[in-house]
């Protein structure tokens, strides 16, 4: 089902993307870094680490998620789906209240048009307003698939783009195995890395497992988990309000 949820957004994204911006020259990651509209990682002296969690949230692993990274004192940004935090508001207070941040995922987990992308982004943004009285400062385009007019669109509503290491990327959707989760993060870590992890969407209990032996380990070593935001401004990142 993960899967077939996955194929039908990037189906989508496509269409925006060849559909709406045909012929027009495509700029990569070195250009939208330079722009500091597009984040995916950050070179950092300290030793910190951004958690991130998309597509949530969800009645059985987020809180299972949450009681791990309370566990190790952990800070953690979740890349909200608008209709879930709509679903599930206490889920979204417990996580501002233990000190996490929320950003945006759009509201479906789709979206067709530069039109359809403004209203999913306002749509799940009124939602986090409405639940925590602050709006989100960070967006994550679905499936990681960006180009400059979801960029520019993104950023004319007021958000930053927030991507995650390219070593980073556990793919815990596929159920990979708790190991592999593990080992991904694990033997990669480094200062300033945003690592994506997925607290819906399908079975996430060995996302769960993973947190337990991935947490301790890397606090043995000397990191620090923090939100998005602390990650900009530890780096001296300006973020805007």
């Amino acid at each position: 089902m993960k899967l077939l949820v996955c194929n039908i957004g990037i189906i989508f994204i496509l269409f925006f993307v060849t559909g709406s911006y045909s012929g027009a020259e495509e700029h990569g990651r070195a250009y939208f870094e330079k722009t500091g509209d597009v984040i995916w990682d950050i070179k950092a002296e300290e030793k910190v680490i951004a958690l991130t969690f998309d597509d949530g949230p969800h009645s059985v692993y987020t809180p299972q998620i949450l009681d791990v990274l309370a566990k190790y004192n952990a800070k953690a940004t979740f890349f909200v789906i608008g209709e879930h935090a709509k679903k599930f508001p206490h889920l979204i207070s417990r996580e501002k209240n233990e000190g996490h941040e929320i950003a945006n995922h759009t509201y479906t987990h789709s979206y067709s048009n530069q039109d359809k992308l403004e209203e999913e982004l306002r749509k799940t943004d009124e939602v986090i307003y409405n639940i925590t009285g602050a709006y989100p400062l960070f967006y994550r385009p679905i499936g990681g698939e960006y180009n400059e007019r979801i960029v520019n669109t993104a950023v004319q509503q007021g958000f930053r783009v927030i991507m995650w290491s390219w070593h980073q990327d556990t793919q815990d959707w596929k159920r990979p195995g708790v190991n592999k989760i593990v080992s991904k993060v694990l033997s990669g870590a480094r200062p300033g890395d945003i690592v994506l992890f997925h607290d819906a969407g399908g079975d996430r209990s060995q996302t769960v497992e993973a947190l337990q032996d991935i947490l301790p380990a890397l606090k043995k070593e000397g990191y620090t988990f923090v939100t998005v935001s602390e990650l900009l401004q530890r780096t001296g990142i300006e973020v805007f309000n």
